[in-house]
Order: C-alpha cells, then structure tokens, then sequence
C-alpha cells in the first residue's frame, strides 16, 4: 500500500480544511516515515526476496516499533496530541491520531501475515491482498483517484503554483507507485532505507502546494 495511504490525506481535507494538506500527508504516512530510520539504525528488519508477493519483494521481518499495533496506537496519540496542543485545533488532532492508525488498517488489507499486534508479542495478522496484483490495484487506483478528487472539489486554486503543482505532486506519486510495482527490487536493504527518506519530500511538496490553494468550506 502506497498511495492508498495518500488518497487519504488528500481526502481528509474536506474534513477538517484547516489542517494543511502536508500534515495529513505526515499522518497518514506517520509509520512508513519512522520506518526507514528504524531500518538505518537496525532497529527493524527487511529483507528483499523477489517474488516474495507479486507486488513486493520485500519480506518485514521484524518491524514491532514501527508498525506493530499496540505501537501504532500510541504513535497515534502521540502525534494527535502534540498537534493539538500546537495549533489548538480539537478536530485536526483526532484527525492526525485517525490517519496514523489508518496506515496499520490499510497495511492490514494487503500485507502478508506480518503486522504484529504488539511489541513484544509473536502475534502477527495480514489478509494479504499482495498475492493478487489486480485486486491490489482495484484497491488501491480507485482509493487514491477519489481522494485526489474530494480535494480537487473541495479546493481551490489561487495561482498556478496551487494548480500546477497539485497535478506535478498526483504524478509524481503515481510514478512512484508504478515504479514500486514493476521496476526492479531495491538493491539492498540500505537503499530502502535511504529512498524511504525522501517520503519527507513529498510531505513538504503538500505543505507547499496547500498553501497555494483555499478550501471552498470555511475552515
């Protein structure tokens, strides 16, 4: 799951239309951002076996800090709280804590059993829509264009930087995706970890592109 994840944060706009587009990008990929840097540091382990699921070679093996769901729920909280006491916006930090927790619930649909359930514990769950391409791309192409959509519709352009810069962003994610599903695996495992780095490139990219637009519903 990939931008499945971002149809989300797009879609969470029309929601709470104070929250920048950038931010619900954070939560909504709060995990797969503190992964990588699990992975720099061997906190958390992946290994690469092509042909591992027909959509990704990666097999997680251990990643409880990251993406177990005891974890999660407490990253959950965390980032809901500390958005909240920042921007005083009630709504916008259960919004932040709901988008953290919707990454596990995605990654649930599609991962092999492999999610743990807590740290500590061997209990693992997955219903592994990965090992049928079509069904993931029936998942997740639709999610991630009515996402896009809900926030086309519920947004407004203000110049060309909020018009061209939406549709730059909705590409370049979506050869992101086409490029995780047919190029090459990674060559090592320090490369999945350094790539995955340049997610905070796309968070930065919807803080920008939010600034240049205005939600039709008063925020």
């Amino acid at each position: 799951m990939f931008i499945g994840h971002f149809a989300l944060g797009f879609g969470a706009k029309v929601v709470t239309p104070r929250v920048s587009l950038g931010a619900l990008f954070l939560a909504a990929q709060f995990i797969d951002l503190l992964w990588p840097t699990f992975l720099l540091f061997g906190i958390e382990r992946v290994r690469i076996e092509p042909g591992a699921t027909v959509v990704t070679p990666l097999v997680f093996e251990h990643y409880p800090y990251s993406h177990s769901l005891l974890a999660v729920l407490g990253w959950a909280v965390m980032l809901g709280v500390v958005y909240g006491l920042r921007k005083r916006d009630r709504g916008g930090a259960v919004m932040m804590g709901a988008l953290v927790l919707s990454h596990w619930l995605l990654d649930l649909m599609v991962h092999r059993p492999d999610l743990p359930l807590s740290p500590w514990g061997d209990a693992v769950s997955g219903l592994h829509l990965w090992a049928s391409l079509p069904l993931t791309l029936a998942l997740e192409i639709p999610m991630f264009a009515l996402g896009v959509w809900v926030y086309v519709r519920n947004t407004i352009a203000l110049d060309e930087v909020g018009r061209w810069g939406l549709l730059g962003l909705v590409l370049f994610l979506f050869v992101i995706y086409a490029g995780n599903l047919f190029g090459p695996p990674p060559p090592n495992t320090q490369a999945i970890a350094w790539l995955g780095q340049l997610q905070w490139l796309l968070v930065l990219w919807g803080y920008w592109v939010d600034r240049h637009r205005r939600p039709l519903v008063p925020a």
